[in-house]
């Protein structure tokens, strides 16, 4: 009897081994680019004409060109195919499960309304059986979308290559690859990543992921992601048109992008994103190198993306998070009344618990300079040298104390003004070099939903989740470790700093706390573009015209124009003149939005959908609009030598104009007197300011201060609250460029 038992116990254990290995090894599970038909069609011209129509009463009332109509867009969209994503969707995690490119179709049309859209999946998970499902998919979208020469949105194939360097020298970060075309003879043949990939867990047993499938079943979807990147090797050196079509295509640096692009021959725009974003940006790093040699071209790198999701990336300061002491050896720098580093708060926090272990003041100094010691070291894991704290102790430590919506742990020399002022100088050239590009906004968003900004509700943020009672504080307090040691139970935390070199293996960390994260996540941008038409070459046109602008979510409606003898010239241009620019901003504001979803889009996509994709909250206008507030002119006055200190060629803002809350718009007519006899070029943008509203993470930290205007406390938002906070929506135009003759003639 107990043989016949054992037997039959083995028998189980073998059964229940095999299962797991089955599972693990993806047999049960699915790839998330399965579904490529979207579930709706085109959106009625009734609908269309509800958003159309008063536009075009705007643009009467300014009297702007007539010929031309305001559309918008989102170029920044992630499906489930991105590892990341794959991640953040885990119904473990409160996620949403699998999302793809035709959800990201429907979400777009029905829930958005959107004019425009891209794909951008990280091209180093993007399989080749992924990337053909992709590019399906995003011409089943357009083929859903009406008459292509006037169709109610139009989908862009496009990539995101992700790069994370080590150090400031081997980082560039993240660009956007946006494809003109979705016919064959017109795409790569595979996307371009910055390094080989691999889904998570990839190492792990196969009996490990299929025990995970057990909690939740997208262990064995993920099973099946592993088991289709096995074989898919990085290409070999060689022009691309000869390369194997089933390798996975690498380009290191920018330089090795934009050749290989070069060598597709297909018309593409690269845009740079996040590029303040200091969660896996070096603390030190700037965009200075990547104005030299071919690291840039200005042919294809055309645009920005200044504000997504993930925050602001506009603004300069001139504060740093280390700077460079004697020796070129890093140092710690002082406190400020706009900036805390966080080497500075390390040595702050080290300090505190040391006092109050009753260790003397010399004593306790000396670990407080350690500590900052530490910090500078470990870059942007400064936090992690601090063992056993969480996100309150840092309080308001490496974030940008004045910025509206800031990325989060700023990296000034890394923002859009920073970059717009660089000069390149290099012997041989005939004068600097510098970077040209359009200011546009996006989302950012990991779940599919292009163009999320259209009500403020954290669920459509990159830190909301589908389902919050799935998402347990164990599930939370396991993931949170990947950064810190979040909420430590020790009773008395170490006095003492530690070294912490993970950073020279990890190019990934968030710092502190997921929450603390979350509380810098937005609900997203939008890109807008003065074109011709409806259809994708007149989009593209504007693209290339760069013709743009971009959002903090809203619809805002903005002209910029320079005027001249000859007529207007639109933002994005540029001229070359000795006479003062006479510049004009015209702005209205975006419409109220009503609760719910219009009828045409509920039908369309039936209840579950709805609530699955958009969360029962679609854009939704009423008559009304919101009033602009202010506008501001910034102008940039870029290096004519390598020693001009950045900060000081920046007027921010240079022009200011407060208006009437006047709901039929605002408008500013102004000159630059100074620009004739400067003899240097500038270049100038618009930043309209909306009325303010109850925005997620308007105040990310939610920070109680002390009479110096200092944080004391923070007071993180639970994990499902909505965290409002009045904030003013934004609408940045794209910079006119004013070339003077004299720069020229002294170059």
């Amino acid at each position: 009897m107990f043989k016949k038992t054992l037997v039959s116990f083995v028998a189980l254990m073998l059964l229940i081994a095999l299962f797991l290995w089955i599972a693990g090894s993806g047999l049960l599970g699915e790839v998330d680019s399965l579904r490529v038909e979207p579930a709706t069609s085109e959106r009625s011209a009734d609908r269309r004409r509800t958003i159309e129509e008063p536009q075009a009463g705007v643009a009467r009332m300014f009297h702007a060109p007539g010929d031309s109509q305001i559309l918008f867009g989102d170029l920044h969209v992630h499906t489930t195919i991105s590892s990341d994503a794959f991640a953040m969707n885990l119904p473990i995690m409160g996620g949403g499960g699998a999302m793809n490119a035709a959800d990201a179709c429907d979400f777009a049309r029905q829930c958005a309304a959107l004019d425009f859209w891209s794909i951008n999946d990280h091209a180093n998970a993007i399989t080749p059986a992924d990337w053909s499902r992709t590019i399906d998919s995003i011409r089943a979208c357009n083929d859903r979308s009406g008459d292509p020469a006037n169709p109610d949105s139009v989908a862009f194939l496009g990539w995101e290559w992700t790069q994370a360097g080590l150090t400031p020298e081997t980082h560039y970060g993240h660009k956007n690859v946006v494809l003109a075309e979705i016919v064959d003879g017109k795409i790569p043949s595979r996307p371009i990543a910055a390094k080989p990939g691999s889904p998570p867990l990839a190492s792990a047993s196969p009996f490990l992921r299929g025990a995970l499938g057990l909690m939740d079943q997208r262990a064995w979807d993920l099973s099946a992601q592993i088991a289709a990147f096995s074989g898919f090797e990085p290409c070999p050196d060689g022009h691309v048109r000869d390369l194997p079509g089933d390798c996975q295509e690498v380009a290191p640096t920018p330089a090795d992008l934009f050749r290989k692009l070069d060598e597709w021959g297909h018309e593409a725009i690269v845009i740079p994103h996040g590029t303040s974003w200091g969660i896996y940006t070096p603390t030190t790093a700037s965009w200075d190198k990547q104005l030299e040699g071919a690291m840039h071209d200005p042919e294809v790198q055309t645009m920005i993306e200044i504000y997504s999701g993930h925050g602001d990336s506009e603004v300069y300061r001139d504060w740093r998070g280390a700077e460079m002491g004697e020796g070129g050896r890093l140092v710690c720098p002082e406190e400020r009344p706009d900036y805390l580093p966080m080497c500075r708060r390390a040595g702050q926090i080290i300090e505190e618990r040391c006092l109050a272990s009753d260790e003397s003041a010399v004593e306790c100094a000396a670990r407080a300079a350690q500590a900052r010691e530490h910090a500078v070291a470990a870059g942007k894991d400064a936090a992690r040298v601090v063992s056993g704290s969480s996100g309150p102790d840092w309080l308001d430590a490496g974030q940008c104390r004045d910025c509206n919506q800031p990325a989060f742990k700023y990296i000034p020399a890394s923002s859009a003004q920073y970059i717009a002022a660089l000069g390149h100088f290099e012997e041989g050239l005939e004068g600097p070099r510098r970077f040209r590009m359009g200011f546009m906004a996006s989302s950012d968003n990991h779940s599919a939903r292009p163009g999320t900004g259209y009500k403020e509700i954290r669920a459509m943020t990159d830190a909301g989740s589908d389902d919050p009672e799935a998402m347990s504080s164990t599930v939370r307090r396991f993931i949170a470790p990947m950064e810190e040691d979040l909420d430590s139970e020790e009773p008395s935390p170490p006095a003492r700093s530690i070294p912490f070199e993970a950073q020279r293996t990890s190019a990934f960390s968030f710092g502190v706390s997921t929450e603390r994260v979350q509380s810098f996540q937005y609900t997203g941008g939008l890109i807008a573009v003065h074109a011709d038409g409806r259809d994708r070459r007149s989009i593209w046109r504007a693209f290339e015209a760069n013709e743009i602008y971009g959002t903090s979510g809203p619809r805002i409606l903005l002209w910029f124009d320079l005027l001249t003898r000859d007529g207007a010239v639109p933002m994005g241009s540029e001229v070359e003149s000795d006479e003062s620019p006479v510049l004009r901003v015209r702005a209205a504001g975006s419409f109220e939005q009503q609760p719910g979803c219009p009828e045409e889009a509920a039908e369309a996509l039936g209840p579950d959908l709805l609530q699955r994709l958009c969360r029962g909250e679609c854009y939704f206008p009423n008559d009304q609009r919101r009033p602009i507030v202010r506008i501001d002119v910034i102008r940039i006055r870029p290096q004519v030598h390598p020693d001009e200190d950045i900060a000081d060629l920046i007027d921010d803002p240079w022009r200011s104009f407060d208006c009437q809350e006047d709901t039929d718009g605002c408008e500013a007519t102004f000159t630059d007197p100074d620009f004739p006899t400067s003899g240097r070029d500038a270049l100038y943008y618009a930043r309209v300011f909306e009325a303010p509203l109850p925005t997620v993470n308007g105040t990310p930290l939610n920070c109680r201060l002390d009479g110096e205007g200092r944080c004391i406390e923070t007071r993180d938002c639970h994990l499902f609250d909505e965290c409002l906070a009045p904030d003013s929506p934004r609408a940045w135009s794209s910079p006119i460029y004013v070339d003077h003759p004299a720069a020229r003639r002294n170059r």
